[in-house]
C-alpha cells in the first residue's frame, strides 16, 4: 500500500521516533509502514489520520 506517512512526517519536521512515540509504536513500526514493508492495522491508520488532521484515503492509497 502506497502512503504518504514519510512527507507528511518531513513536513512537520518529525523524526522516526517522535512519530512513533505520538502514536504510541516503535519506530521500527513507523519505518515499516512509511518503506510499504507493512500496512497499518485501521485502528493505526485512524490514529495516523487524526494526528495529521486528515481523512485516511489523503493518507493511504490501496492502488498500489
Amino acid at each position: 500500500m502506497n502512503n504518504r506517512l514519510k512527507v507528511l512526517r518531513a513536513e512537520r519536521d518529525w523524526s522516526q521516533a517522535e512519530l512513533a512515540v505520538q502514536l504510541d509504536v516503535s519506530r521500527q513500526a513507523v519505518n515499516a509502514i512509511e518503506t510499504g514493508k507493512h500496512d497499518p492495522s485501521l485502528p493505526l491508520a485512524f490514529r495516523i489520520a487524526r494526528l495529521f488532521g486528515m481523512p485516511i484515503e489523503e493518507i493511504f492509497d490501496d492502488q498500489a
